[in-house]
């Protein structure tokens, strides 16, 4: 029993995104990784094999589905679809047998293709159906159109997986084309109707000798949608009807400049036979999908138009998808650039700032600096990060940053206690629940010096560095992030600041990453940062950046300073 508990327990945990799309198929269907082991199933599999998703997940496929006719194992060397496999290609089969549960045969007629598992991770996809009731020793006859319907299932599978992993509308109009292309057509286009209502044709992609050719020249904006126009790709673009149409639909005299269009586009691709789908949302149409003809022989029927039109559903989802996130994205990144200030010139100190935001619109939000002057002509310094990432992150970030500069400004007190302040004030005023954050004022002494106090409210410390390349953290003056309700009392560190130093206040994004420790990331920050020491401040944070921060991941923001490399005097004070 403990052996079967430990083999439970290393099974692999289907995705749900992998599931579902396995679950739109009306067929068995299954998921195999590179070693042929179970991934992911669908409810049909359990039904078809009276086998439990949880006794299927984890075993190779081979050994324990794949048998001979009479029942018998089934050598590898002798299964046709272990070697289609292997060869990573497309492939069909019928008058095989899966084993079910209680030992008996199903007979099954199978198509297996590649398929991507999980960030990109190669996996085989297996679809299989049997039209009579398991019994043993029994064969399947042929049926080519059902391996017909397979193909299209496997198809929409596909097309629901890849399309639904990004969330960029670029990289979903370029897998919806690597879909197509040349497994239906030979030409694909693609006009999508933009947030002003205007129509762009985005995508003319000839599929031939083996790659894909984009046509740029018959790429652009396209006229106006008639309201009445009967003519197939208005009709789509207006979301009425799916068409199919040909070079003498368009060699009337035409009716409207997409007509003009399409028969510039019949002329120049040598498309004989086409299909033309409406790309709907669930709110709204959102463009056209048209499968063109031109080398491969044959011409579109009424039933692929039925394909093309899941085809087209299932991008019309993707797209808005991606658009409403790139919409996000666009405005979380307005408002917060707006949000973050200019830096004020302080005679004597050199200082620059930094804002690199995530590439996923949910990651934008609650990273942010500050700095100002003081009413006692010291310069206030400030890098936070509010919990979450999102629009109420950025907002409550600029909630923080507001009531900071009223404190500060208004209290000649230690940071200590405007932090303490703050973090009193947060719970019954603001909608922030907790942030980290350091805030630092720095001024001249009067031997003509930089000095820096500050407090540290559960952020990651400064790092200076001295113009020999020596570097280390500040680790002093570290109390409890905000917004606990702990009330604890605070602490200020002061340090003086050697000539010719850099000091770098900056966000957790630039320390942490995916399988890397926070100690790393700090080691790895010092080891650069000291390496940098002798570059001037703006050189300085743009190698930094490019060195130590992780792409494709948190947003970061950086505040750096650099002193002078000889003192002097402080400025006279009336």
């Amino acid at each position: 029993m403990a052996g079967q508990d430990n083999a439970a327990a290393g099974r692999p945990r289907p995705s749900g995104r992998l599931t579902a799309a396995l679950e739109a198929i009306k067929a068995g269907a299954y998921v195999v990784d590179g070693q042929g082991r179970i991934v992911a199933v669908n409810s049909h599999t359990e039904l078809l094999l009276d086998r439990l998703a949880a006794d299927l997940l984890g075993q190779d496929a081979h050994d324990l589905l794949h048998r001979g006719p009479q029942g018998q194992l089934l050598p590898a060397t002798q299964c046709s679809m272990r070697q289609a496999f292997h060869a990573g290609l497309p492939a069909q089969g019928h008058g095989d047998h899966f084993a079910r549960r209680d030992g008996s045969l199903l007979p099954v007629s199978w198509l297996i293709t590649p398929y991507a598992v999980c960030d990109g991770e190669a996996g085989t996809l297996v679809v299989f159906h049997t039209e009579h009731t398991p019994h043993p020793h029994t064969r399947p006859p042929q049926d080519p159109e059902s391996l017909s319907e397979l193909q299209r299932l496997a198809l929409l599978a596909e097309t629901t997986t890849r399309l639904t992993a990004t969330l960029d509308v670029d990289e979903a109009l370029r897998r919806l084309v690597d879909l197509v292309l040349p497994r239906l057509a030979d030409w694909v286009v693609i006009d999508l109707i933009t947030e002003r209502d205007e129509v762009w044709r985005t995508a003319v992609v000839q599929a031939a000798d083996g790659r894909l050719i984009p046509h740029e020249d018959l790429q652009g904006p396209m006229p106006p949608v008639p309201e009445r126009s009967p003519m197939p790709l208005s009709r789509a673009l207006r979301g009425v009807a799916s068409t199919l149409a040909g070079p003498e639909t368009y060699q009337r005299a035409p009716d409207s400049g997409i007509a003009v269009e399409q028969r510039r586009l019949f002329d120049a691709t040598g498309i004989h036979s086409a299909a033309i789908a409406p790309i709907r949302s669930t709110r709204e149409v959102l463009g056209a999908l048209t499968l063109g003809r031109a080398e491969q022989p044959g011409y579109f029927t009424a039933a692929d138009l039925t394909l093309l039109e899941d085809i087209a559903r299932r991008a019309g989802l993707a797209l808005d998808n991606a658009r409403l996130y790139q919409r996000q994205r666009k405005v979380a990144e307005t408002m917060q650039n707006h949000l973050l200030p200019q830096m004020p010139r302080v005679p004597g100190l050199e200082m620059t700032v930094r804002y690199l935001p995530a590439p996923d619109a949910s990651q934008v939000g609650g990273d942010w600096y500050d700095a100002f002057t003081l009413s006692d002509g010291a310069t206030a310094l400030v890098i936070g990060d509010v919990v979450g990432h999102d629009l109420e992150a950025a907002a409550g970030m600029a909630q923080l940053r507001n009531m900071l500069r009223a404190y500060a400004w208004g209290h000649h007190e230690p940071p200590s206690r405007i932090i303490q302040r703050l973090d009193e004030a947060i719970m019954p005023i603001t909608d922030v629940t907790m942030a980290t954050l350091i805030f630092a004022r720095i001024s001249r002494t009067e031997t003509g010096h930089w000095q820096l106090t500050w407090t540290n409210a559960g952020h990651p410390p400064p790092l200076l560095v001295t113009r020999d390349g020596l570097a280390h953290y500040l680790t002093d003056g570290h109390g409890l992030l905000l917004g606990t309700g702990a009330g604890t009392t605070r602490r200020d560190a002061t340090v003086v600041l050697p000539p010719g130093c850099t000091l770098l206040l900056y966000t957790d994004g630039l320390v942490e990453a995916p399988g890397r420790t926070l100690d790393d990331g700090l080691n790895r920050l010092r080891q650069h940062a000291a390496a940098l020491a002798h570059r001037r401040l703006p050189s300085y944070t743009d190698h930094l950046l490019h060195r130590v921060h992780p792409p494709g991941h948190d947003d970061v923001a950086l505040l750096a300073l650099q002193t002078p490399l000889a003192e002097g005097p402080p400025p006279h004070q009336p």
